[in-house]
């Protein structure tokens, strides 16, 4: 079923009133009165609805039945990525919207080729939102994860440890925990961290640990930095029962 992420008053009651790009949306696909489709309030619970109404610019539907979201992780995972060139961030986005991450934010450090600033980085920001949410929708999920900027790694480790499990993802050095056990035990929400195109440097590494962020290994093989954050978002949710 159609899938549509609204709140606000209009959530309220027995019925909803869908207006905006929303209520186009329904016309672009040809609803027709009677139709079933979900809507979502953003905070995992969805409402299985019956399409009553269609006009210019609304569409108004009842509620049938209120769940929770079966979508939605029991892990509460964010995903801090060193800022990558091209498009490679918006892939970030959209496959760790679809494999469950609750909040997706690039930082800059010492080897990212990319540079935001200003302006250039809240309408990059915005367009990562919105990838967000289309990948929110598509994938049946009942939050769209929150994209950030944060301007330097410093920031991202202090994200990280608002969560019960940081960990920060390295591709050398034999100081690193295999990423499995560094997983082990019981855990409400975790961080993962992971490096741009040419990896972290050994003082952001050392940076991180004094935070008490450990450094961990995902396998003998090296991984492109847009790959990354989705294999260690996989293994968490693996490992905590969600997949």
């Amino acid at each position: 079923m159609p899938r549509f992420f609204i709140a606000g008053t209009n959530m309220a009651g027995s019925s909803i009133s869908i207006t905006g790009a929303d209520a186009e949306h329904i016309k672009v696909l040809r609803m027709r009165v009677g139709e079933r489709l979900v809507v979502c309030d953003g905070e995992g619970t969805d409402r299985h609805c019956r399409l009553v109404r269609v006009g210019d610019g609304f569409a108004d539907v009842e509620v049938e039945n209120t769940v929770p979201c079966p979508a939605e992780a029991s892990v509460e995972v964010t995903v801090l990525a060193g800022l990558p060139k091209g498009e490679r961030a918006d892939y970030i986005v959209q496959k760790c919207t679809e494999c469950g991450a609750r909040r997706i934010a690039f930082f800059q450090c010492e080897r990212c080729v990319a540079r935001l600033d200003g302006k250039n980085a809240e309408k990059k920001r915005v367009r990562w939102q919105r990838i967000a949410e289309e990948a929110a929708k598509q994938s049946g999920r009942g939050v769209i994860p929150e994209v950030l900027v944060l301007e330097n790694l410093a920031a991202a480790l202090e994200l990280a440890l608002k969560s019960e499990r940081p960990l920060l993802m390295y591709e050398t050095g034999g100081e690193r925990r295999p990423l499995r056990e560094a997983l082990s035990g019981e855990f409400k929400s975790a961080a993962v961290i992971t490096g741009p195109e040419g990896g972290f440097e050994q003082y952001e590494v050392v940076l991180a640990s004094a935070a008490g962020i450990p450094a961990c290994s995902m396998g003998p093989r090296i991984l492109r930095c847009e790959t990354a954050p989705v294999v260690a978002l996989t293994a968490i949710m693996y490992e905590t029962g969600n997949l």
